[in-house]
């Protein structure tokens, strides 16, 4: 109940995020797939945004509730593995007051949503260890192929959960007909968004060499486990190294410990190939939840005395880390792009007065101009704020080369008149035959190069066709 109280009052602290944006403009074009997520948060945020409109809390409400559920189910999973009431307890806390859980709880995500699949997952996987009931298999399979529909993360879960049972057990599940039958219907379900990617050039692929250059590559693999451990929070990170260890150690944990190598094979896979510390971030909860169950079995005075204090400094540190308790104006000015984008205050204002700058500049120009007028931005996440506001804007359409808005249509081969957000006139020279500044944003609480610090320009005279020149633009 706290957990939720606190995940919703940070919800609603300052605006939209930016991936907010993107999700609730790719929701407005439906599609199989796309270049960086599946169809299922899209149409989840263009869904609570048309029964809301302009709702920031609303759109945030399958957020909140996921990450509700996650902190609930890891406290079950707790039960299932033999954990009494104070291993439910601490199970919970532990999940509740990790960045993984109260962070992603603040804004609509694919993580957020991703997370809370796998957890039901690691739940399923535990109770057939338990039960032997082969519907808790049928289910598994079912939520793969929803999750699919969010990120193509889960079938590193399940090739780890496949390794790991072959080669300690529990080796039936392998043998059983309903995980295959699942497999089969996760396949089937997946051809749509498979065939999208091929038609398009499989640009989700391409997109994994974009996170690693934002993840740092190799440099940032030696940083993984630490910045994982970190995010998890004090009590999660030792319930979990501890967690790990008694699934290996514990007589009683001994039949679930494929899980725990199952997730040391998926942190592995991310780490080595680059990915983010939220990737597989549910599978985590089920070890924790083992490390939980074994620390209140436990029966050792200074564990005792420790864990006062221990969940003390877990719950003020997430306060102060996971939580958007500053006001505004408490913000200093970024020193870079590096130190604003991601989960922050600064992408999460300034968007108001892009659309206003953009208006401003479109109006701006001579009324002929308008007529055949188009808006570009430089970057996906300046397209997918404009395109929000423009029934109050009243813009004329809105055009990105980069990331997925590069493949949400190309501008008309009509439109001569660009209103071009962003970029350089060197760089948009060979693009436009004219290129003039019009407008400047200057927002200091914005990101830099995408709502502080940027030109608009009036460009004219584009130097190809746009049906020849878009697919030269695009990039991710």
């Amino acid at each position: 109940m706290v957990f939720g109280v606190v995940a919703t009052l940070s919800a609603t602290r300052y605006g939209y995020y930016y991936d907010e944006l993107y999700f609730i403009a790719a929701g407005k074009r439906p599609s199989f797939g796309y270049v960086d997520q599946g169809p299922l948060v899209p149409l989840l945020a263009r869904s609570m945004d048309w029964l809301f409109p302009g709702s920031l809390v609303a759109l945030r409400i399958p957020a909140i509730v996921a990450s509700v559920t996650v902190v609930a189910l890891s406290a079950v999973i707790a039960r299932e593995l033999g954990g009494a009431r104070p291993a439910q307890v601490l199970t919970a806390t532990a999940c509740a007051t990790s960045v993984f859980a109260l962070g992603e709880a603040q804004t609509l995500s694919t993580s957020v949503i991703d997370t809370l699949l796998w957890v039901v997952l690691t739940w399923l996987l535990v109770r057939w260890v338990r039960t032997r009931h082969d519907s808790l298999l049928l289910a598994a399979g079912f939520v793969t192929a929803v999750d699919l529909q969010v990120k193509w993360l889960v079938p590193a879960f399940w090739i780890a959960v496949i390794i790991a049972a072959a080669w300690l057990g529990p080796k039936e599940l392998l043998r059983r007909p309903a995980l295959w039958w699942s497999a089969g219907i996760v396949v089937l379900t997946a051809l749509p968004g498979l065939i999208w990617q091929a038609r398009h050039g499989w640009p989700q692929l391409a997109m994994g060499a974009v996170i690693r250059g934002q993840t740092g590559g190799v440099a940032g693999s030696l940083w993984f486990v630490p910045l994982t451990l970190r995010g998890w929070g004090l009590l999660g990170a030792i319930a979990l190294m501890f967690g790990l260890w008694q699934l290996f150690r514990s007589a009683l944990l001994r039949p679930y410990r494929f899980l725990g190598v199952a997730l040391v094979l998926v942190v592995a896979v991310v780490a080595i190939s680059g990915g983010r510390n939220d990737y597989g971030a549910g599978a985590y909860p089920m070890v924790i939840a083992a490390g939980a169950v074994r620390l209140t079995a436990t029966r050792v005075r200074w564990l005792t005395i420790a864990a006062v204090p221990t969940v003390a400094l877990s719950i003020l540190a997430a306060a102060v880390y996971a939580t958007p308790w500053r006001s505004a104006s408490q913000y200093s000015p970024a020193p870079n792009r590096a130190a604003a984008v991601g989960p922050s205050a600064y992408s999460e204002l300034g968007w108001p007065a892009l659309s206003a700058a953009t208006a401003d500049a479109y109006r701006g120009l001579p009324p002929q101009q308008q007529n055949a007028a188009v808006v570009v931005t430089e970057w996906y996440v300046q397209a997918a704020a404009l395109d929000h506001d423009r029934p109050a804007t009243a813009l004329p359409p809105i055009f990105s080369p980069n990331r997925g808005f590069g493949y949400f249509g190309t501008p008309p081969d009509t439109a001569e008149t660009v209103v071009y957000i962003g970029g350089t006139q060197v760089d948009l020279s060979q693009w436009f035959s004219s290129v003039v500044p019009v407008g400047h944003i200057g927002n200091p609480l914005g990101i830099p190069g995408i709502t502080r610090d940027i030109t608009i320009w009036d460009c004219t005279g584009p130097r190809q066709p746009w049906s020849l020149m878009w697919p030269s633009m695009r990039r991710l």
